[in-house]
């Protein structure tokens, strides 16, 4: 299969976009720049894409114009091992304007949707007890941030 690299279009935000996301991200890095030129568009010298790579993913940002804006009908999911890496990057991506949501979901302040999830989520979501499963499920449906604690209790709960 080839390579798929997503490009995420911004008006004029692509650099700070990219920059927040490889300083939230271990192993990351913006690894170019390219700007409009004259006879554009868009004004000569404004960034006109940004590749950077989040542990090892590469992507690319493009200040394309206000004509598209980003929805939650696209997100990108974050497998998380603990409560701390939930918690660290709830808390990077929700800061400075990002909103909280539903069940995990998040929007940065540049719009884009985000999922938090814990694999423990996963895991109790998919346990074989079909009770223990929807007890699980009804009380990620009550949460904004995940909490793998909360979580563990409802499924244990008689």
């Amino acid at each position: 299969m080839p390579k798929t690299i997503p490009c995420l279009w911004f008006d004029t935000d692509a650099e700070a976009a990219a920059a927040l996301y490889v300083s939230v991200f271990p192993n990351s890095a913006v690894t170019g720049v390219t700007h409009y030129g004259p006879d554009t568009h868009r004004p000569e010298g404004l960034v006109l894409t940004v590749s950077f790579t989040l542990d090892g993913q590469e992507y690319v940002a493009l200040n394309g114009g206000p004509a598209f804006t980003f929805s939650e009908a696209i997100s990108f999911q974050i497998l998380c091992a603990d409560q701390a890496e939930v918690d660290h990057y709830w808390n990077a991506l929700t800061a400075d304007g990002g909103k909280e949501s539903q069940c995990g979901w998040l929007t940065d302040r540049f719009g884009l949707s985000w999922q938090v999830v814990p694999t423990r989520l996963i895991e109790l979501t998919g346990d074989p007890d079909p009770r223990r499963a929807q007890r699980a499920t009804q009380a990620m449906l009550t949460m904004g941030k995940i909490n793998i604690g909360a979580l563990e209790r409802a499924a244990d709960a008689r």
